[in-house]
């Protein structure tokens, strides 16, 4: 599923238009984005959690040399599946 499918889905169950439907979309990720950029967490009951992880510096390899590179430090989205989620794939 795609953003426009997802968006098609929200507004037909919601009985929304497909605009509306857009606009709560762009707001959910807009919230989210804006949350873990401050270092937050969302949480949503039932659905799972978005959080901000660290991935540490590491040395890597240029794939065309062979040739050892540093890579830097970084901050990461990760999700963590709720209950209710993984119930339902099970």
């Amino acid at each position: 599923m795609n953003k426009t499918e997802l968006i098609d889905h929200i507004a037909l169950k919601a009985d929304i238009s497909k605009a509306a439907a857009g606009r709560a979309v762009d707001a959910l990720v807009g919230a989210i984005r804006t949350t873990l950029k401050k270092g937050g967490s969302v949480t949503l009951v039932g659905f799972g959690t978005f959080v901000v992880g660290k991935r540490a510096a590491r040395t890597g390899r240029n794939p065309r040399t062979g040739d050892p590179i540093k890579i830097k430090s970084a901050k990461i989205p990760k999700f963590r599946p709720g209950k209710a989620l993984k119930d339902a794939l099970n």
